[in-house]
C-alpha cells in the first residue's frame, strides 16, 4: 500500500513544514457532500501509533490504517487553478465524485 506526491506536493508540503512545523502533511477522510466523504489535508505535528508514513521527493505524508484502504494507489499533486491553490488526489479508488468536486464516493 503506497502513497506518492509528486514534486509540486512535496515542495508545496516542505514550504508549509518550514513555515508551521510538523512531521508531515496527513492526509485523511471525513463525511461530508452529497458523494459521501471528503479529503482532508492538515499538518501533523507528529506521527500517531497507526499511522502510515510514505515519503516522496523529500517529503512525507501520513495516513492512518482506515483511511489507507481508501488511499492505496493515490498521488497528491498540488494545483494552481485559476487564483485558487490546492492540493488534489488522484485517487484510483474512487467510483464517483459530486459535480462541484467536494466529496467523493468508494
Amino acid at each position: 500500500m503506497a502513497i506518492t506526491l509528486t514534486e509540486k506536493a512535496a515542495a508545496r508540503v516542505q514550504t508549509l513544514l518550514a513555515k508551521q512545523g510538523g512531521v508531515g502533511l496527513r492526509v485523511g477522510l471525513r463525511k461530508a457532500g452529497c458523494s459521501g466523504m471528503a479529503y482532508t489535508f492538515d499538518i501533523a505535528p507528529q506521527a500517531g501509533a497507526d499511522d502510515q508514513v510514505f515519503e516522496s521527493h523529500g517529503a512525507k505524508v501520513l495516513v492512518d490504517r482506515e483511511t489507507l484502504i481508501f488511499l492505496d494507489g493515490a498521488q497528491l499533486d498540488y494545483v494552481r487553478d485559476g487564483l485558487n491553490e490546492m492540493f488534489r488526489l488522484r485517487n484510483p479508488n474512487e467510483k464517483a465524485a459530486c459535480g462541484c468536486g467536494e466529496s467523493v464516493a468508494f
